[in-house]
């Protein structure tokens, strides 16, 4: 037997008595292609606009889709009251099952019964609906496939598609039908590949809410064809006057749906990251897909489990006069800007039926100094300190989105200065043709 000091006793020892199989001789870290995939496109769009406002006037900044942003609309005392209690109890400070605890599925499954039939089991809670949507798109997708999300469309859909290679292929929505869906282009979008439908509804960026046929066509569609519904409906309670809210999924026995939504719009607490999912099987047709989203909700090993605690008495106990005040209160607003902006020469708005946006198309024929709906919102900044998305964010140029949750005062005076603006810049059809004129004579005495 050896002597124990015989025996190497460094790592380098070691080492040195063994081959190597590295040849690296420098350092190069790189990344992986889920991370080069993965984008944000509206995040690359505003960050590669000019924005520098004026001076002289403060910054009024409609292009922040957080209700909580200007503290004028805050959650209700019920909530916060129920966020308390669970602080107190110290029952949500340790770890909870990744699909969540049974107790807040419970109170889910109760909440979203318009929905159709759901119990507990149904329900994942979720980091937010964005991560409801992550999961969703993860558990359904992959390299070689295709995804079908609406445009304009809530940018989201592709950030979370394209990391995994998944394809997305946008159908229309018609400004001159309310934000519909072209049915026929969509319909001919799908193949072999595609592996899921996002309907969203209401809207974000348009404010959509669509017609119960309306909804019915997409879904017979998705029949017709076999493709699941992801159904984005975090919006689903911020329905104006004149409009009715369907769930995708109370429309048909026999197309399974993944509904996603959660706390952040209606509960105006967008920071605490409740979301969940909502599986709507057909006949067994999710039966694997229920375990990938077993697997996958267990990579973050679950939502945040205080807000877990609290979800039952958030649910149950905020009264419907909180949500009418609110609804209320942005239809107000979205009354008031549509009514001023209607009024406006080079500008098209286009009333919501419900959740916190509005569209506003730009005759870009009347405003010749501006390429495009960027630059269009880069001179608006400039001159005005008024900042909206351009359409661009939303893969729809020339128009621009508003958001209806800032305060009355300052939407009144955001429309007085976009007026200002467009008069200023506005070309009447003679003005534009004399310019067009001058132009072509610069160019012949040039020659």
């Amino acid at each position: 037997m050896k002597d124990l000091a015989d025996l190497p006793t460094t790592l380098h020892q070691l080492n040195t008595q063994r081959p190597i199989k590295s040849k690296r001789n420098r350092w190069n870290v790189a990344i992986s292609d889920f991370a080069r995939l993965t984008h944000n496109p509206i995040r690359a769009i505003v960050e590669g606009l000019n924005i520098e406002p004026n001076p002289n006037k403060p910054l009024i900044a409609l292009s922040i889709g957080d209700p909580t942003t200007f503290g004028n609309l805050k959650p209700s005392p019920e909530t916060i009251d129920a966020i308390r209690q669970a602080v107190e109890d110290g029952t949500g400070n340790g770890y909870a099952p990744a699909n969540g605890h049974l107790e807040a599925r419970e109170a889910v499954a109760r909440y979203v019964q318009h929905q159709g039939p759901v119990t507990p089991n149904d329900v994942i809670l979720c980091s937010g609906c964005s991560s409801s949507l992550d999961l969703c798109i993860s558990v359904l997708g992959g390299p070689g496939k295709n995804i079908l999300i609406p445009k304009p469309g809530f940018s989201i859909y592709r950030t979370l598609a394209e990391g995994f290679g998944i394809e997305c292929r946008t159908y229309d929505l018609l400004p001159d039908r309310n934000w519909e869906a072209d049915l026929v282009q969509l319909e001919q979008l799908i193949d072999e590949q595609t592996c899921a439908l996002v309907v969203t509804n209401p809207g974000n960026p348009c404010g959509s809410v669509f017609p119960r046929a309306h909804l019915e066509a997409i879904v017979d569609i998705a029949e017709r064809h076999f493709v699941p519904i992801i159904a984005d409906e975090i919006y689903e309670h911020f329905v104006f006057p004149g409009h009715e809210f369907h769930a995708v999924s109370s429309l048909s026995n026999r197309v399974p749906v993944l509904s996603c939504g959660g706390l952040t719009k209606r509960f105006l607490v967008p920071g605490w990251r409740m979301g969940w999912i909502i599986v709507h099987d057909r006949d067994g047709v999710f039966g694997e897909v229920r375990r990938g989203l077993a697997n996958l909700s267990v990579r973050i090993l679950g939502s945040n489990t205080l807000v877990q605690r609290a979800l039952p008495a958030i649910l149950d106990n905020t009264p419907n006069d909180f949500f009418d005040d609110l609804v209320a209160t942005l239809h107000r607003h979205a009354e008031l800007a549509y009514k001023a902006i209607k009024q406006i020469r080079g500008l098209n708005p286009i009333m919501p039926g419900g959740a916190m946006y509005m569209m506003v198309g730009i005759d870009v024929e009347h405003f010749p100094e501006f390429e495009t709906d960027l630059s269009f919102v880069e001179a608006l900044v400039h001159e005005q300190s008024v900042f909206c998305l351009p359409g661009q964010c939303f893969e729809y140029p020339n128009y621009f989105r508003l958001v209806l949750t800032v305060p009355e005062k300052m939407i009144v005076e955001a429309v007085k200065r976009l007026e200002e603006f467009c008069e200023q810049h506005y070309k009447f059809d003679n003005d534009i043709l004399l310019q067009q004129q001058n132009g072509l004579l610069n160019q012949m005495t040039q020659l």
